[in-house]
């Protein structure tokens, strides 16, 4: 159970085979953007609920965050359903079903987002990470490797792809634990590399490189590089690690005044690899002036 004041969210992002289409879905208890769960005083995790979806391409993006009450939400062992969509382990692979309307800003008509995901693990990782001392942020790397199965009816788009599952909770705000973070992941050959760093709340800073080998395995690796990436429309700062401390921008995926996602090529230990990276400010998250923009993008069904 999510305690009062706490978080859980499980996170998939995937890239399709071609490069030319990606996606993002999260599901929520606590939801650490969410401006209502933040007026009510944080006391019930499970009335702030929801499953994010987002598909990035040169066609039919789309995006949905329908924020659900404790009414329309149910978690079980193997199951998180949040009103008609769900996240469901079915043996050894994640089922997603979504059945959605989108949220664009100043557009009220809302278009309908239906399909299916599959996600099958091609390495399990059994470790989860403290991001501080006293443990009250965590973060565990489900599936660091993974293949997609994508199927939408509406809109009518389907692709194969890579893909990477992970998971975090905390007993507290986020933007309590920290000031910003960036994380990273990619493919490199058989193995995932990740790298997660950022500024805490009290000052200090922490930063990893991991490397999962094919039996899901984690290793410490020596950071690379930093490399700067160019701040995003809204001025949002990004980086990542990279051979020589050199990456260069795909495709930035998703571009909000505190938060940003985008596809990178970098090398990582002399190999090519497509990195998805993300970069978050959780000062600029409790702006009231940012506050008050979520519920056009964000949603609340009660």
């Amino acid at each position: 159970m999510v305690p009062p004041q706490g978080y859980q969210w499980w996170y998939v992002d995937a890239i399709s085979d071609d490069g030319q289409f990606g996606l993002t879905i999260i599901g929520f208890i606590g939801s650490v953007f969410s401006p209502y769960y933040n007026k009510s005083g944080r006391e019930d995790p499970t009335d702030h609920s929801c499953i994010n979806v987002a598909l990035y391409g040169p066609r039919n993006a789309r995006w949905v965050m329908t924020e659900r009450g404790m009414e329309q939400t149910e978690q079980q062992p193997d199951t998180f359903r949040v009103g008609p969509s769900a996240m469901r382990w079915d043996n050894d692979r994640l089922t997603i079903d979504i059945d959605e309307r989108d949220s664009r800003v100043g557009i009220p008509w809302r278009r309908r987002v239906k399909g299916k995901v599959v996600i099958h693990p091609e390495m399990l990782n059994q470790r989860s990470f403290k991001l501080d001392p006293e443990g009250k942020h965590n973060w565990h790397p489900i599936a660091p490797r993974a293949r997609v199965e994508m199927q939408m009816e509406h809109p009518d788009i389907s692709w194969k792809g890579s893909a990477y599952v992970d998971s975090n909770h905390g007993s507290e705000p986020i933007e309590h634990g920290f000031q910003h973070w960036h994380w990273s992941r990619a493919h490199v050959g058989k193995d995932v590399a990740v790298t997660y760093e950022g500024l805490r709340r009290d000052g200090s800073y922490f930063a990893s490189a991991l490397r999962f080998d094919s039996n899901g395995e984690s290793t410490e690796r020596e950071l690379l590089p930093v490399s700067p990436l160019s701040r995003t429309f809204w001025g949002v700062k990004r980086q990542t690690r990279a051979d020589h401390g050199i990456a260069k921008i795909r495709k930035t995926w998703e571009d909000t005044p505190f938060y940003c996602r985008s596809a990178l090529d970098m090398q990582i230990e002399g190999e090519k690899v497509v990195a998805i990276q993300e970069s978050i400010s959780l000062d600029r998250l409790i702006n009231p002036v940012v506050q008050w923009l979520l519920p056009f993008r964000m949603p609340r069904d009660t």
